[in-house]
């Protein structure tokens, strides 16, 4: 039976109401989007009414902090007694199952929160970093820091994965696939790592088109660091120079320029991937080809891969179904690729490695200070073929 515990006035609240409110506002912000969830929604769907609610959290943003903060906490519990990288592995894979709309909430929605909250929150994330450094130092100690450091990063971004997609083979399975990723990921070696000739962003040619494709660039830029909601068509017209009214004269409404500035950037990156492919005279040279064309193109559009993210549910419905069906069709690509090469692989595994190649190299690109190395390009290969099984 469930403990009830008194509060002032005479009624009774449910023992864990509060954890119950955690978990249920952090699968409701997961599934449709932070923007898109009210506090009465979060209400109606635990039975209580919205005042019942505020008694515990004084608003969105606080409840926002709460939930990513709780799922902080957790992981943090996971990794504190850990002492190898076995037991890291085994730790980080349990927790990604358990806390899995923690990835997108972390990169997706608490880049809204106020500045003091998201740093206080980053705080707690480089504390479980250093806890996971702790233990593959352990077991790899004559690795470099920034190496260690790097392994950490990337194993958070390959397990945080898991929130973007639904695969869930049995747990035991699914708990041993993500121990082998996890184990495969942090033996990587970047002895001879080299760097690669620094890559530019395309710019558009000169002509009459060539303001349209400014702001389509200046959009992906400012949607991916503020959010769609905190950038005004005025700092969008500020960012070409011109006026904010001036926008309309390219793109019908904001949403419009953030519409054709996702399908822009998914042109250029499907060109991309899909020419290397092709080059690719036999089936691993196809994947070798198209891996090092992805990580080339994410060196580039860091910001449009970071507003596929974080911008995606706030287009149109028609707008994010296309969106959403071209993220189908490339991971359907590169599925198909990775099990002509392990056939061993299922559908479900395949695709669970191929979610966690993304998720690395998209984060890999974005992670300062650990972006700026020289020799990015080849860790993030090297960091590739290991989640993938390569």
């Amino acid at each position: 039976m469930e403990t009830r515990r008194e509060r002032p006035g005479g009624g009774r609240r449910p023992a864990g109401r509060r954890a119950q409110i955690l978990a249920l506002a952090a699968d409701r912000f997961h599934r449709s989007g932070y923007h898109q969830v009210s506090m009465a929604e979060v209400a109606a769907g635990l039975g209580i009414t919205a005042p019942a609610l505020y008694r515990h959290f004084r608003g969105k943003p606080e409840l926002l902090r709460q939930v990513v903060g709780s799922g902080l906490d957790a992981l943090a519990a996971a990794l504190a007694p850990v002492g190898g990288t076995d037991e890291l592995c085994a730790a980080l894979a349990s927790t990604a199952i358990d806390q899995r709309p923690l990835g997108t909430l972390w990169q997706r929605d608490a880049r809204l929160l106020p500045p003091a909250w998201r740093a206080g929150l980053r705080r707690e994330l480089r504390a479980a970093v250093r806890l996971m450094a702790a233990a593959l130092g352990a077991d790899r100690p004559d690795l470099p820091p920034v190496d260690v450091e790097l392994l950490c990063w990337s194993a958070l971004s390959v397990y945080g994965g898991l929130s973007n997609h639904t695969f869930a083979p049995p747990r035991r399975r699914f708990e041993r696939l993500l121990r082998d990723i996890g184990a495969a990921l942090l033996a990587v070696s970047f002895d001879g790592a080299r760097p690669r000739p620094p890559v530019t962003a395309s710019v558009a040619p000169p002509g009459a088109g060539q303001r349209r494709e400014e702001l389509l660039s200046a959009a992906v830029r400012l949607f991916h660091e503020r959010g769609f909601d905190n950038v005004s068509t005025d700092r969008l017209g500020a960012a070409v120079g011109m006026s904010g009214p001036s926008v309309y004269h390219h793109f019908d409404s904001k949403a419009a320029l953030l519409a054709a500035a996702l399908v822009r950037s998914r042109e250029r990156l499907w060109h991309e991937v899909e020419a290397a492919l092709a080059a690719g005279a036999a089936e691993g040279a196809a994947l070798e080809a198209g891996l090092r064309a992805y990580i080339d193109f994410a060196r580039r559009h860091g910001h449009y891969l970071g507003a596929m993210v974080g911008e995606t549910e706030r287009l149109a419905p028609a707008d994010r179904r296309a969106a959403l069906d071209f993220r189908r069709d490339f991971l359907r690509t590169w599925v198909g690729l990775l099990r002509q090469l392990r056939p061993e692989y299922d559908d479900a595994e395949a695709r669970i490695r191929v979610h966690s190649m993304f998720a690395l190299v998209n984060d890999g690109v974005r992670n300062r200070p650990h972006s700026a190395r020289a020799d990015l390009a080849d860790c993030l290969e090297r960091m590739s073929r290991a989640v993938l099984g390569l």
